[in-house]
This record gives C-alpha cells, structure tokens and sequence, in this order.
C-alpha cells in the first residue's frame, strides 16, 4: 500500500497530463487469506450550486471542459489518507515524500508531456496553477526541467495536517474561488472515500473482480466471461477469437451509459451487472459468423494513470487516478499548483436519466481497476488508462493472458483494438494496429466488421499494467506503447 501511495502521488506531480491531487482515485485490495478484495471509491460529487438550467438551455446534453461544471470534488487526496491509515505501514507523511521531492527538485518534461501541454497552451497559458510548465510564457520542451513549488507546499500541507489540510485549507479555498462557488466548502469538507462492496464473475476458474458504479469497470470482466462463454479457440490470431472477443463487448457496452451512475440513482443493482444468467443472454445475442448491432455510442478518451502493486507476503494493489480529459478542466488551484479534473463531463444534462447532473451527485466513471483471484490467493493485478475504452484494453489483455495463457511479452506486444460506437444508427466499426496478418483482417470483414488499419501502436491504448502472482513467483512486462510506463521485480 505504501509503494502504491509513493508512486501514484510521485504520478500526480511528474505527469500532471494523467493525474494528480485535483482528481479522483479508485483502488482495489487484496490479501491473502481474505475472501474477496476490498474496494475504495474515492471520488468526488457534483457542487451544492450545480445549477444546470443556463448550459440546458444551449440544448446540448453534454457538460464543456471549459464550463465549472464539469469540475467535480477532488477525491484522491481523501483516499490517500484513507488507504495510508488503514493500510499503510509507513506515515502519509512517508508515503509523500517522494512526491515532495520531486516537486521541489525538478524532473524532466516527458514527450507526452510536451505534447498535452503545448495542445493546452490556449486553455493554459497564463494560468497560475500551471505557470511552471510555461517559462517564459511558451510551453516547456521535452527534457526541460520543471519544478512546482506551490504543488510541494500542497503536499506538505497534506504530509503534515492530512485531509483536513486539503478539504478545509488553502486548496478549499483555491477550488472554491476558481469555480466561483459551485463547490462550496462543505461539499469540499465532507467525506469522499467510501468503502464499497467489489463485483465478480467467474472467468477462467477465477473471481474477476472490479468496483461497482458509479465506474464502469465491469465491463471488462464481463466481456471475458461473455467470451468464454461462446467456446472460442485457442489461437489468439485465429480470426474467430477476434470477432468473439469484440462482439462479447459490444453485447454488454451497449448499456454503458444508462446503467453506470451514482449508486443511490443507478437503476440496477452491482451485483446484477456480473450476473451469470444476464451474461448468458447477452452471449445468446452474438452471431458467430457475423458483427451484430447494439445501441450506443461510447464516449471520449480521457487522462488518467493506472499502477499495480504485489508485495513479497502477496498483497496486491490495483489502484487508478485521473484527471478525466488529459490534464482535465479549464480550472485549478491558483495558489496551490494544480488543476481541477472534469470527471463532471460524464453526467447528462438529458432530464430523468439516471446520470443527469444533479448537486451531490458522482458522475459516470471510466476508471476500470481489476484483481483476478484463485480461492483467496490474488493470482492477477491488471488494469490500465484509456478513458472509455479501459475496459477493452483490460478485456484483451486478460483474453490473451488469462484465459489463453499467452506470455506477458507476446500479449502486451500484441495489436489492440477499440471501438468508439457502435448500434443502429452508428456502422459496426473498429480500428485495429499494425501487426493481424492480412488474411485475418479479410476474415472479420467477410463477417461484417468495418476495419480502420493504423499505422503505429497507440500511446492512448495503454499503458496496460499487468502482474501475474503465482505463489512466490513474480511476472510482469512493460507495454511498448510510451516511454512514461514500467515495470519491475525487486
């Protein structure tokens, strides 16, 4: 848990393009001898003065990047003291000193670095919370140095006086003034981390486990068990897997954004989303010859940083924080170094859904955290970035590596791909990477797929975090798709 915390607030300083302190956190965790994971949802509800009728009245549905209301409370830093007190060996205190160091010292801007912040620069430039990034006014370059002495005085803060240094002091008030009173200080001073009952299924004799909505983390377990369900073969470059693997997605996304809410407005139960027999009859959809057709379109990419831990006695970690969209809104904390995610961008304006943006309300989550389990060892930690397509990557990933046993270096090498939308009204399209043999690709389009061929592997596909937990036994391997991801064995 200690190594989790260091690297994920050591995350929010270096690469403020996935996630920091103005985002939330979610968190999976498992010992050994426990019956099932427990689940965090540290994330954070929509402002007492969310007064939509003004952006309703554009008559769109969607919430912009540059309206305050697409900024919701920050939950991370109340789940890094709730997992640190809880969990923890070491103090908070500890646990952030790496991250204040890096602060303090400086670290090198990395590639994609460069890139979010010279794409923001209109949103961006001037803005105090930022200005580190833009000496002298232009965007900082690859390898420049950066240091952020208002984000270390933050972490102090919260080293020093925990939470309540966060929700109740200089950065409450920073929040406050740049949403202009949205977020008052009670809805910043209330609790934000909530243990929540994880959800399962079954997937190659093991428990698949994720966190309930408001996230939409079960998607990717459903749509292996779907998979699995249909009997595919062995071969993961046999054209057959492909299409079943895809079309088990859409049979179970389709529904995305009517079921994943608030959980005291979603309109199912948890649990009911992983059920067997509801899994069955969507398996019961799928045409094993041709691509189907589901109602819905899936969304945006986003920003957000993913990391997994499993330490020598077998605990496992899989923890996700985000911005939402790259670096997130068009606001942050002026005086205390950092922005405010706009995670508010998954409600609705549509009046009487179940994720319509109400105050007091969470926001349909993309984060897609994952823990395999075999009795009550953890056997899998796997999770990744990727917005609203996390679930796909996660689903690929454990396909090949879970349930056909694919080496980790072959399957995060392998193409991946993802859907955008999908249904009645949208062509059952897919773009795919570089590397499916030709007679493949001609395969799936006999059977109706609409194929998009790139050029390159996709940074924003990934990085997939994946480890293996066999007994004593370690296995792991970085994705190949950015220089900013890796992994180890100490």
């Amino acid at each position: 848990m200690d190594a989790a915390l260091a690297a994920t607030a050591t995350q929010g300083v270096v690469a403020p393009e996935t996630c920091g302190v103005g985002g939330d956190l979610f968190a999976l965790i498992h010992r050994p001898g426990w019956d099932r994971p427990r689940a965090l949802n540290s994330s954070g509800r929509a402002g007492s003065n969310a007064d939509t009728e003004a952006l309703r009245s554009t008559g769109g549905v969607d919430i912009p990047r540059d309206h305050p209301l697409s900024v919701t409370v920050p939950g991370c830093v109340d789940g890094w003291a709730t997992l640190s007190a809880e969990l923890g060996a070491l103090t908070l205190a500890e646990c952030l000193a790496p991250a204040i160091d890096h602060a303090v010292e400086g670290f090198e801007v990395s590639t994609e670095q460069e890139q979010a912040f010279r794409l923001a620069a209109p949103m961006y430039a001037g803005h105090p919370a930022v200005q580190d990034f833009y000496p002298g006014g232009t965007p900082a370059f690859r390898g420049a140095l950066i240091q952020r002495p208002h984000l270390a005085a933050t972490l102090r803060a919260v080293a020093e006086g925990g939470r309540e240094a966060f929700y109740r002091g200089l950065p409450a008030d920073d929040i406050v003034a740049a949403l202009g009173g949205i977020i008052t200080l009670d809805d910043l001073a209330r609790p934000h981390a909530d243990w929540v009952a994880p959800i399962s299924c079954q997937v190659a004799g093991m428990a698949a486990w994720t966190v309930p909505p408001n996230s939409q983390g079960y998607l990717g377990p459903a749509t292996v068990a779907v998979f699995e369900m249909l009997g595919p073969p062995d071969d993961p470059d046999d054209p057959e897997w492909w299409h079943l693997l895809i079309e088990a997605f859409r049979s179970v996304a389709w529904e995305r954004d009517d079921v994943v809410a608030d959980p005291d407005h979603a309109p199912l139960p948890p649990d009911l989303l992983l059920d067997t027999a509801r899994l069955q009859r969507a398996a019961a959809t799928i045409d094993r010859a041709r691509s189907g057709m589901w109602p819905r379109h899936m969304g945006k990419e986003s920003g957000t940083a993913y990391l997994c831990v499993v330490d020598g006695e077998g605990m496992a970690v899989s923890m996700i924080q985000s911005n939402f969209h790259g670096t997130g809104s068009a606001f942050g904390a002026a005086n205390s170094g950092f922005l405010l995610h706009n995670r508010g961008g998954g409600f609705t304006l549509t009046p009487g859904h179940p994720n319509e943006l109400k105050p007091g309300k969470r926001p349909l989550h993309t984060l897609s955290p994952t823990i395999w389990t075999s009795g009550q060892e953890p056997r899998w930690v796997l999770g990744t970035r990727g917005g609203s397509v996390q679930p796909q990557l996660v689903a690929q990933m454990a396909a090949r590596a879970i349930v056909a046993g694919q080496g980790l270096e072959e399957a995060q090498m392998a193409p991946r791909w993802t859907i955008q939308e999908f249904g009645p009204f949208s062509e059952p399209r897919f773009q795919i990477e570089p590397g499916l043999p030709p007679s493949t690709i001609m395969d799936l389009r006999r059977r109706g797929h609409l194929i998009e061929e790139l050029s390159s592997l996709q940074p924003g596909w990934g990085p997939v975090s994946i480890i293996e937990v066999d007994g004593h036994r370690r296995d792991t391997h970085p994705d190949p798709r950015v220089d900013t991801t890796s992994a180890g064995l100490v």
